[in-house]
């Protein structure tokens, strides 16, 4: 399968939106709200599939969202001649949770552009509330082709 991401000429929302469909960021809802060089801010509205068995909003689901953004952004911030990313650490803390029917947001930070590497810190925030209820840092590794 082709990388979804060469197919876009420009990196806007409408186009990650459209890109994101039928991989793991579209099936859980995730939208894009802004993306530009060095930011990038989407949502999701919490589902039952985003829960775990215990009634709380699942680890991996606000990974799913904070590492996502961080990538889009990624893809947003590439240097000249780079074909793409990967993420080759990550590490989060979980503060709170959120319920069916409400609404994460997240903001996507690029704290470190290199050519070789770059490193994003990302929030995800309960959005009636405005209380942070992940943190998360990553950083990616710039692909070239050989």
């Amino acid at each position: 399968m082709a990388d979804a991401f060469s197919e876009l000429e420009e990196i806007t929302p409408d186009g990650l939106n459209a890109m994101q469909q039928g991989f793991l960021p579209g099936e859980l809802g995730l939208e894009v709200l802004e993306a530009r060089e060095g930011y990038l801010r989407s949502q999701v509205s919490v589902a039952h599939k985003h829960m775990a068995p215990n009634g709380f909003l699942h680890a991996a689901s606000l990974i799913a969202l904070l590492d996502t953004a961080a990538g889009y952004g990624c893809r947003a911030s590439l240097p000249p001649g780079a074909a793409g990313f990967t993420t080759i650490e990550l590490k989060s803390n979980f503060l709170g949770t959120a319920k069916v029917g409400e609404a994460v947001l997240c903001e996507a930070r690029l704290v470190h552009g290199g050519r070789m590497t770059q490193v994003w810190d990302a929030t995800a925030t309960h959005a009636a509330s405005g209380k942070a209820i992940a943190l998360f840092r990553c950083t990616q590794m710039i692909l070239y082709p050989r």
